[in-house]
């Protein structure tokens, strides 16, 4: 089963307001997932990042894939650090 760490869009039409979830790769986008993990919220300013960042590591070392924008709020909420090389 590939897992995956991404985005799971919630909120009003207009409004979006994300949970940072961990799911199976075949589940749909906002469809059932594993563990939630953090939200996102692109409105406020600056963004709003709450990321457990236990969780997200302890998924990660299981072999959890974050999606390109997870791994980018990740690196921004210090959960990963940047790749060198």
């Amino acid at each position: 089963m590939a897992v995956k760490i991404r985005l799971a869009r919630h909120g009003a039409k207009g409004k979006p307001f994300y949970r940072i979830v961990v799911a199976d790769a075949r589940s749909p986008r906002d469809g059932k997932f594993i563990d939630r993990v953090g939200t996102y919220d692109p409105r406020k300013e600056p963004s709003e990042i709450k990321v457990d960042a236990e969780k997200a590591r302890e998924w990660l070392r299981k072999g959890a894939q974050p999606t390109d924008q997870v791994r980018n709020l990740l690196r921004i909420s210090g959960v990963l650090e940047e790749q060198k090389g």
